[in-house]
């Protein structure tokens, strides 16, 4: 794992190159502590810092071929690596590594940008080709690791995060009014989003080639959740389930380095730490968040699973303090707005981790999105079906929607929603039909803006444009939206790799593996009625795992969001209302700020409600996100002597510098 960060077509004094990849890479030193380097060439320079786990020793980067014409600098994991390379030394190619970065280049080599279809792993790297001068930008499937690219005085930048553009000579942040309001709406950047002027993220499975002036931007895969030929009985579903997960554990411990778990006690997490128990040769590490507010601990069913399996476990205590304390740290690491505070425990779960010596952690991100386990999905069946059902049965589907939600619960509380649903069983935003509920929320948060527009048109374009959306299926619709939008632009993104990455610890994530989204892919549905949440994956592990994280139901990962604040720290009503502070991000509603501040630091915590929490947490961290982008607070904060390995192919020469 690591971090990459360059510049293509750039007017910089050819001097200067190798102290602008310095700097650019000291802000992203945290994702690979481990070394530094980079690649100098006409008009181009990119460089890696590398967090070491496959190869050690001779794993170093850049890396280029045997003829020195193309160099890559590569920040991911590919899992298969060792069945390519033994495909390619079939065909004829050497290995001077045992790393899987060589192997990327190499496959490139031999299939050019056809080998992404081969690659099974979660990656983001930039590819240089000395003769055509051509620079290749491309990313994984399903959005797993960062890639952002920004234009600036002719010259393009790219990194794996964009805090390495503070270090660009000229370069300033700005706020993106159209993008902030959609990322306030729809909870997530979409694919292509940062919330900033002038930077863009490429988005998942796709790719962009830079050839002097000439740019092409291309998809090199889709996301296809169209239902293939399903298993004819569903132990025989069982069976492809429990061989596709336990196969992709299995290439996801691949590592020279130990590997953990984070074992949150639900149950996609579990299943991992059972798959990885019995494969792992000593025993397993298992690494869980614990809250002080029993509102969203799940220490009971994670000490159980360490228990029933033997792992030695270690729980991060978190309190609201911690949470308030951690928050302005864990938003630079984010780099955009964020509508929940639950990646601040991620944040403090992987320092401990990296303190007690761990690089690598896999993880149950993915599970619910492949297997349907999300509410928004039985929501969606219930809404589709609405009007061909009688009152009883609403309220029944009902009762299965959110057990965990207090306003849902009894038969009154069932009741109450009935009026909530009906005002979301017609199409009012085009092709958003599963989200519109959701996005209620996100309209609200818009009232922070002082030009929100049409916060939601970028969401609708994105669905517009996507070939064959429209053939799909109400839950596949749902399903593509979480794929594309919360999962990549939140879950993998600011709770996931970023934290993690901020301590240098990698996370991977065995449900996302392609052949496991392919197979749920053709089982949804087929046993089930879809409103047991992954019965499935239950049923295919209630032989091995503790019947009280089987029957629990699904328990959404959460933190305490604007009552952490209101709580502990008082004070951050004077930060959130300073007038200069607001007038200098210049895109927010002085006034309506002022007054919904005032109300949430006025109103008992327990009453706060959720479009209000989201709120709170968005403002809080673009207040933070002003403070350390634009403001550039944050272009301190980067190491001043990082040590720089340099590849110079405009004198032939390498220097250590």
């Amino acid at each position: 794992m690591c971090g990459i960060a360059g510049f293509y077509g750039s007017r910089l004094p050819a001097p200067s190159y190798g102290d602008v990849m310095r700097g650019m890479l000291a802000q992203i030193e945290h994702r690979g502590p481990d070394e530094a380097g980079c690649f100098l060439g006409d008009h181009l320079a990119m460089g890696t810092v590398r967090l070491g786990i496959i190869d050690l020793t001779s794993g170093s980067q850049p890396v280029g071929s045997a003829d020195g014409r193309h160099w890559l600098c590569y920040n991911g994991e590919l899992y298969n690596y060792v069945e390519l390379r033994e495909e390619l030394t079939a065909l004829g190619f050497a290995f001077r590594t045992e790393s899987d970065t060589e192997v990327v280049l190499q496959a490139w080599v031999a299939w050019g940008r056809d080998c992404l279809r081969r690659f099974n792993g979660a990656f983001a790297f930039a590819l240089h080709d000395t003769v055509t001068g051509e620079l290749h930008l491309v990313r994984d499937r399903f959005g797993k690791r960062p890639l952002y690219v920004a234009r600036h005085q002719g010259a393009w930048l790219f990194a794996s995060e964009m805090k390495a553009f503070l270090a660009y000579p000229g370069f300033e942040f700005a706020f993106d009014p159209d993008q902030l309001a959609s990322i306030f709406a729809t909870w997530t950047p979409l694919p292509d989003q940062s919330g900033y002027r002038g930077i863009e993220q490429i988005p998942m499975g796709s790719y962009l080639r830079l050839d002097g002036h000439r740019v092409e931007r291309g998809r090199w895969t889709d996301l296809d959740l169209t239902a293939g030929p399903a298993p004819a009985t569903e132990e025989e579903a069982l069976e492809r389930i429990r061989e596709e997960v336990a196969r992709a554990v299995d290439v996801r411990l691949r590592s020279d380095v130990e590997v953990g778990v984070y074992a949150s006690g639900g149950l996609d997490s579990s299943i991992v730490a059972h798959l990885a128990a019995r494969r792992t040769g000593r025993q397993l590490r298992t690494f869980s968040v614990r809250f002080d507010d029993p509102e969203f601990d799940e220490s009971a069913e994670q000490d159980e699973l360490a228990a029933h399996l033997g792992t030695r476990h270690t729980a991060v205590q978190v309190s609201d303090a911690d949470v308030v304390e951690a928050f302005p740290d864990a938003v630079r690491h984010a780099e955009v707005p964020v509508f929940r505070t639950a990646f601040v425990p991620m944040y403090l779960l992987a320092e401990e981790v990296r303190r007690q010596g761990i690089k690598v952690v896999l993880s149950g991100e993915g599970a619910d999105e492949a297997f349907l386990g999300y509410g928004i999905f039985k929501d969606t069946r219930l809404l589709a079906a609405w009007h061909e059902l009688d009152d009883e049965t609403r309220l029944r589907r009902m009762a299965q929607l959110y057990p965990y939600l207090r306003h849902f619960n009894g038969e009154d509380g069932h009741r109450r929603m009935l009026g909530l649903y009906q005002q979301f069983t017609e199409e009012r935003l085009p092709g958003l039909f599963s989200h519109q509920m959701r996005f209620q929320n996100g309209r609200f948060a818009t009232r922070l803006l002082k030009n929100p527009g049409d916060p939601f048109a970028a969401a609708r374009r994105l669905v517009a444009e996507e070939p064959g959306y429209d053939r799909l299926a109400p839950v596949q619709k749902a399903q593509w939206l979480e794929f594309r939008t919360l999962l990549a632009g939140y879950l993998l993104s600011t709770q996931g790799e970023r934290m993690a990455l901020a301590h240098g610890v990698e996370n991977r994530c065995p449900f996302l593996d392609p052949a496991v989204v392919r197979l749920a892919a053709s089982v949804n549905l087929r046993f089930d009625d879809g409103y047991d949440e992954k019965y499935l994956l239950k049923r295919a592990y209630e032989d091995v795992l503790p019947r009280r994280i089987l029957q629990k139901g699904k328990f959404p990962y959460r933190a305490p969001d604007s009552a952490a604040f209101v709580r502990s720290r008082p004070d951050y009503r004077d930060l959130l209302l300073d007038a200069g502070t607001l007038e200098d991000i210049g895109v927010l509603e002085p006034r309506f700020v002022t007054a919904f501040v005032n109300r949430v630091f006025d109103t008992p915590p327990e009453r706060i409600g959720t479009k209000e929490n989201q709120a709170f947490v968005l403002l809080s961290s673009l207040v933070w996100l002003h403070h350390w982008f634009v403001r550039r607070a944050g272009a301190e904060r980067a190491p001043k002597d990082l040590a720089l390995h340099v590849v110079d192919r405009r004198s032939s020469s390498a220097v250590s510098v």
